[in-house]
């Protein structure tokens, strides 16, 4: 796919395809945009901070404290968390338009909005004592991104905010960390208020992703195909297709059909006019070790931490001879999920077994056209899954009022 929409370039430039007027291309400037200057060009406030890990990462994170007018709330304001899924970033929550984007969204509701950043994507590339030019920096999966970017993370807010609960909200393998850090570390499943799952993902026994292909692959043949550290990072080449091709109408069903294939079809809920922001801003990267693991978690059917390869170095590592299972039954937090019927990678089955396992479900909806990515890329998500949020978090602030006035 990627072959053809490369000699499609080429022949778009000869001029042999479209004709050259400029209606027939539609340029969004935040496809070349770093995450502040994306804030920025809407008008919205923005800081952002390093995270250092316990284990050394360096992760940048990003805070739009308000929104543009001014919030009706007294006193501080609650605090939101948004953590994207696999190859994604920050991103991910401001991709589309500011009455689209769930992050611009939540600020003008008064909210103090905080975007995560997974280590190894191409905002959180830095180490106290490792170069990402080395095997060892890019040892890591999401066994390590729950045990230390996500509490590391939580940890920096709520110094940062003064606050000392929020909102976390996940997408895929956010919602992922989120299954594993609440379930085994309970001082910090207490700092949260409400967990909003996107796309659900503990287990992908069923998943449909065209990447399944590569899970029956040895780690020696992986290794051949994708090296040993980073996984898809972004290219000039991948800039020129996002900004020079999929910018056209002529190629919008194309490019839109390489995006679909990935995580499920539904055309009609895309903004195809940015195609170059969504291709250019919805890919950050991550490592192959990572990749390595979530092939494990398909051959295997279970939610578990990583298999180093061997008996002995399991036993370095967990101290025991096979990797351990994480169980989500002892997460206790006020748990809401949405999922789609036409999602490839969050399969309807994993998320049907997964809900027994939620202790405190608060609520669950599914949207039978969404595929994976309509959770912030969808142009009805205000409507289909954000109003309900919207409900669910001013419903437990009106809660947390009531309980303070009958203590007095």
């Amino acid at each position: 796919m990627w072959k053809f929409l490369a000699a499609a370039y080429w022949i778009l430039l000869l001029g042999s395809v479209c004709d050259s007027n400029k209606k027939t291309s539609i340029s969004n400037p935040e496809a070349n945009m770093n995450i502040s200057q994306i804030i920025s060009y809407w008008g919205y406030p923005n800081e952002v901070y390093d995270v250092v890990t316990k284990d050394g990462y360096i992760l940048g994170i990003y805070r739009i404290p308000h929104g543009k007018e001014s919030s009706v709330r007294t006193g501080p304001r609650p605090v939101v968390f948004l953590q994207h899924g696999l190859f994604g970033a920050a991103t991910n929550w401001i991709c589309n338009l500011p009455n689209g984007s769930l992050a611009f969204l939540l600020a003008d509701r008064g909210y103090d909005v905080w975007m995560g950043n997974s280590r190894g994507n191409i905002w959180s590339k830095k180490h106290l004592r490792l170069s990402p030019k080395s095997r060892e920096y890019w040892a890591f999966s999401f066994d390590e991104m729950a045990k230390y970017d996500l509490p590391d993370t939580i940890d920096f807010i709520i110094e940062k905010t003064g606050q000392q609960r929020l909102f976390y909200v996940g997408h895929s393998q956010g919602t992922t960390l989120a299954f594993i850090a609440f379930s085994e570390n309970p001082e910090l499943a207490r700092r949260i208020k409400i967990f909003f799952a996107f796309a659900p993902v503990a287990t992908v026994k069923y998943t449909e992703n065209p990447m399944r292909k590569y899970t029956n692959l040895s780690r020696k043949a992986v290794k051949i195909l994708f090296g040993d550290k980073m996984f898809h990072p972004t290219t000039n080449f991948d800039h020129l297709i996002a900004t020079k091709v999929c910018n056209r109408k002529f190629f919008h069903r194309i490019c839109s059909n390489v995006l679909f294939s990935l995580s499920g079809y539904d055309a009609n809920n895309l903004n195809m006019s940015r195609l170059d922001v969504y291709m250019m801003q919805g890919l950050a990267g991550t490592s192959v070790q990572n990749m390595l693991h979530w092939a494990q978690a398909v051959q295997s059917g279970k939610l578990q931490a990583f298999d180093w390869g061997s008996p002995n170095q399991n036993m370095i590592h967990f101290n025991q001879d096979t990797p351990p299972l994480y169980n989500v039954t002892k997460m206790k937090i006020p748990t809401a999920v949405w999922n789609g019927g036409h999602d490839v990678m969050a399969d309807i089955k994993d998320v049907e077994n997964l809900l027994p396992k939620i202790s405190n479900l608060i609520f669950y909806k599914q949207i039978p056209h969404y595929n994976h990515v309509d959770f912030y890329l969808g142009q009805d998500a205000p409507q289909e899954v954000y109003q309900d949020l919207f409900h669910l978090m001013e419903q437990y602030l009106q809660n947390e009022v009531h309980n303070v006035m009958d203590r007095l």
